[in-house]
């Protein structure tokens, strides 16, 4: 019997996640397991829950991902497992940035069929897989992004949940019913990611996860 592969597709249109199932079920060599997440909540869970997935399929524009975050928290909470960027934004500096913030690869969705189930092959067996853009000239990734990208990578898994909630406008009390915790921790959170961004106010926390949309990256 031959290897199984455990792939993650997050992505929140079920259309797409449904067409980049049966393309990637009919067209590798290998047998393939899929598992689908439509936010990063829900991704973070999935990867927490078992250590024993082979790759990641990430679209940037989900809900809790704001732009290159959800990439960032990924690689450095779950190193060990490869990611490919999945995005309709194909300008040459959004695939650089991903690869910058470590993804095995990018995939433009305007891709053929044979060319995604190629790529993902490619990351499968141990290779990376980008797009012509990648060796575009570009301006390089901005001070801020480099900082921010770094402090972003100390949050753990919880408080980036956290930090995604202040960003979407969410009070403590609100945060503290959503992840089922009580307020006094939410508080002792959002004190521990100010201090790792360096903010001090709820704002100021929005503004830096801003630094790493995708309108910034050129």
């Amino acid at each position: 019997m031959g290897t199984t592969y455990e792939i993650l597709i997050a992505d929140d249109h079920p259309l797409f996640r449904s067409a980049l199932f049966q393309a990637l079920n009919a067209g590798l060599t290998a047998e393939i397991r899929l598992t689908e997440a439509g936010s990063i909540a829900e991704l973070q869970s999935l990867l927490e829950q078992r250590q024993a997935w082979d790759l990641v399929l990430l679209d940037l524009n989900m809900p809790g991902a704001h732009g290159f975050s959800g990439l960032v928290l990924l690689r450095s909470q779950f190193p060990h497992v490869p990611v490919i960027v999945i995005s309709a934004q194909e300008e040459a500096a959004v695939v650089q940035r991903a690869r910058d913030f470590g993804a095995s690869g990018f995939i433009p969705k305007s891709s053929a069929l044979e060319d995604i189930q190629r790529s993902v092959q490619e990351v499968l067996d141990g290779d990376t897989c980008w797009p012509e853009q990648a060796n575009e000239a570009v301006s390089p990734m901005s001070s801020e992004q480099t900082t921010i990208s770094a402090q972003l990578a100390s949050l753990t898994p919880q408080q980036f949940r956290v930090l995604s909630m202040v960003c979407d406008g969410l009070l403590n009390k609100q945060i503290a019913y959503e992840l089922e915790v009580s307020e006094a921790t939410v508080k002792a959170h959002v004190t521990a990611i100010f201090r790792k961004l360096d903010v001090r106010t709820r704002t100021q926390a929005a503004l830096a996860l801003q630094h790493m949309e995708l309108s910034r990256s050129s």
